[in-house]
């Protein structure tokens, strides 16, 4: 692999191996479906007008700057950053021994279009309000802490807290804190420049302060690396996350955060620490990802001593632990060492230590056999790396999912906008045949359009309520039912066996419970959409008839689908009830009489599942009404625009019409118009809102 200095001490572009391209034909078919409806989308911009051009070429943009996200998540130690480096082609990119301090996550944008002056490298720090709730309450587990009464491990917070604080200053200086909330931004990146954001480095007494690696990791709170990656077809982007199991759980609302922003998910394993009930905090937020959407890679099978015969027991392991622990059903789980990929990105086998070696040519044996005859063997240590197969399950999601909604929303649009030309055209061959076409006003047309945009606007949103105050009421039922049982089932503990007994409550089935509402709700919300957005289409398909009085063969207003929601990753932020049950002893021992200090349990479990149901109700709601009735405005703004431009043509003079087309130009356009929009005919087994059924994870 041959890296090319960009002449400024960073690196422009490195040219990844051929090999890199294996495991990537799903997503070149889908590059391949997408360059096609591009080249249609650039013919109506040809013949369709300088206002057809512009909405032909915003339709392009969106074609062109669909980039699918990648979140990875997993162990600390499991390799995930060194797994990363590999999908990227860039062995040395990312530190992977990073500081268990950092909280880091990092999104790697691979072939993303840019602006000439738009920066290669942006860091955005923590703000003012994150910082001191990391300060002065420890975070998350401080408040768990504090309100357990858990005071040993407050104190240990407390302590780590301090420590962290010092360092921090150390590196920055007194005046650290104006440094949060900023943003930094470079026009070059090299790999100093990523080492002082995201590793944390500790022996700065030989470096200069502007050399210091990690020196601003401690307060960075994400990072955006933007590359040219040859063996991509297209762009995509790959985040980072930082382990989830850190002293302040600050890392989990991170992860969760970037779960939300991301359709698919890989979970990194290591292949000696598999999955077990003590990844609990992974298991609960890949339970509120689909099934489908989450692909688990286990690592580092390098460092077995026998990977042929050993994967079918982790397998069986991973699965069965998913199974006892309401994880994802029928989860796809792949095997295989960033340690080899990177080595075959090198190019330089001869530095594989002597246990990987073995491991290597054991899985190979069993893989391969004496099949591959004509395969360099850098290539085949890729193929045995299992990225090939990783890149494979990926790029069949992104096809199957985001990329056929990206591609069915594109082409709807182009379909009603070639529509609407259709229309266009044939009012000016009927004007041009010399027919008298009756046309509405302008001002008639305007009123109809208005009175059209109000009564779907205040439809859906309507609508939408409903929705969502019968989800509001669900999950507030089930809380409260959650919360009785939890009180009565420890006060009965108590009252039966004492405190000394540890007392055991799982939040998993009001999390179930959570879960199915949300679950109604989409189904739902989903339909509410379709159904106002399919009125509104059609009311709109009455207008052009009444307001031109043509008929374009074929001519219907089609909806566009109703916008996907994200899955409620936020069930799976650790509660109170997740952590060990000795924190609890300590708050009950101080309380004399169990049924005298049920109220305040009470309190305190409320306390706990208080910000998941507000997060659910509000954030996610009004995320999820926000991004609904953008879908209707946006589609109402792009009818009035069609529907606005024929009127105008309706008004021209007939000799400024023949100037403009003339008849047999006319004739032409009608004919290529008609191949366009067969061309954009859409499949009726197309349905992007199909759920793909694979076991027991939420929407």
């Amino acid at each position: 692999m041959e890296e090319l200095n960009d002449g400024q001490g960073g690196v422009a572009a490195v040219r990844q191996p051929e090999f890199m391209r294996i495991g990537l034909d799903k997503l070149e078919g889908f590059h391949s479906d997408l360059l096609d409806l591009e080249d249609t989308l650039k013919d109506i911009e040809k013949i369709g007008g300088p206002e057809a051009a512009k909405k032909a070429q915003r339709l392009v943009k969106q074609l062109r700057t669909f980039e699918p996200n990648i979140t990875m998540i997993g162990q600390i130690k499991a390799g995930k950053t060194s797994l990363v480096n590999a999908m990227a082609g860039r062995p040395d990119l990312l530190p992977a021994d990073v500081n268990p301090w950092t909280s880091v996550i990092t999104s790697l944008h691979l072939n993303t279009p840019l602006p000439p002056d738009a920066p290669r490298a942006s860091f955005q720090f923590f703000d003012q309000n994150e910082w001191d709730h990391l300060v002065e309450n420890g975070g998350r587990i401080g408040e768990l802490s504090s309100r357990a009464g858990a005071d040993e491990e407050m104190k240990k917070v407390r302590e780590q807290i301090a420590h962290m604080y010092e360092k921090t200053r150390e590196r920055l200086g007194r005046k650290f804190e104006l440094l949060l909330g900023q943003r930094h931004n470079y026009a070059e990146l090299d790999d100093d420049l990523v080492q002082r954001y995201v590793c944390m480095g500790d022996d700065f007494d030989d470096v200069s302060v502007a050399e210091q690696q990690g020196r601003f990791a401690d307060i960075t709170k994400s990072a955006d690396l933007y590359f040219d990656a040859s063996f991509l077809p297209m762009p995509l982007c790959i985040r980072d996350t930082p382990g989830v199991n850190d002293t302040f759980m600050m890392r989990e609302q991170i992860t969760i955060k970037a779960l939300r922003d991301s359709r698919i998910c890989v979970v990194v394993l290591s292949a000696h620490q598999a999955l077990t009930s003590m990844d609990m905090g992974l298991i609960r937020l890949i339970s509120n990802v689909k099934s489908r959407e989450v692909i688990i890679f286990v690592n580092r099978i390098d460092e077995l001593s026998d990977p042929a015969s050993q994967i079918g027991e982790i397998r069986a392991s991973i699965l069965q632990t998913l199974k006892d622990n309401n994880g994802p059903e029928h989860a796809e789980v792949l095997f295989g060492s960033a340690y080899w990929a990177n080595l075959a990105l090198g190019g330089d086998l001869t530095e594989i230590v002597e246990d990987s070696a073995d491991a290597l040519f054991n899985y190979a044996e069993s893989v391969v056999g004496d099949s591959v005859t004509d395969m360099d063997t850098t290539e085949l240590v890729w193929q045995l790396s299992g990225l090939p197969h990783l890149y494979d399950a990926l790029a069949e999601r992104i096809a199957e999912g985001a990329g056929a909604e990206r591609l069915l929303s594109v082409r709807k649009s182009a379909q009603n906008h070639v529509g609407g030309l259709r229309a266009s055209s044939s009012l000016v061959s009927m004007r041009l045949s010399g027919n008298d076409v009756q046309s509405m006003e302008p001002d008639v047309l305007k009123s109809h359009l208005d009175a059209i945009s109000h009564k779907h606007m205040s439809a859906l949103e309507a609508g939408l309520q409903v929705v969502f105050d019968k989800f509001g009421r669900r999950i507030d039922q089930s809380n409260k039912r959650f919360l009785d049982r939890a009180v009565d089932n420890l006060i009965t503990h108590l009252e039966k066996k004492g405190e000394n007994e540890i007392w055991q409550y799982s939040p998993d089935g009001l999390r179930i419970l959570l879960r199915t509402g949300y679950q109604v709700m989409k189904k739902d919300f989903t339909a509410t959409c379709m159904n106002a957005l399919a009125a509104s289409a059609e009311d709109l398909t009455v207008l052009y008839g009444e307001a031109f009085g043509v008929d374009a063969e074929g001519f219907q207003v089609t909806p566009p689908e109703a916008p996907q929601i994200p899955p409620p990753v936020s069930l799976g932020q650790t509660i109170a009830l997740d952590l060990q049950t000795s924190w609890w002893k300590g708050w009950w021992q101080r309380r004399k009489g169990y049924r005298s200090f049920a109220s305040e349990f009470y309190a305190l479990i409320e306390a706990e599942t208080a910000p998941i149901i507000q997060d659910l109700k509000e954030r996610q709601l009004n995320e999820i009404r926000d991004n609904a009735l953008k879908e209707m405005s946006d589609f109402l703004a792009e009818q009035r625009g069609i529907l606005t431009d024929i009127a105008e043509k309706s008004q021209i003079g007939l000799d400024d019409l023949e100037g403009l087309f003339g008849i047999t130009a006319q004739k032409e356009r009608d004919e290529l118009f008609d191949i366009i929009f067969e061309e954009l005919a859409i499949e009726d087994d197309v349905s992007p809102h199909e759920e793909i059924t694979s076991g027991g994870a939420a929407a």
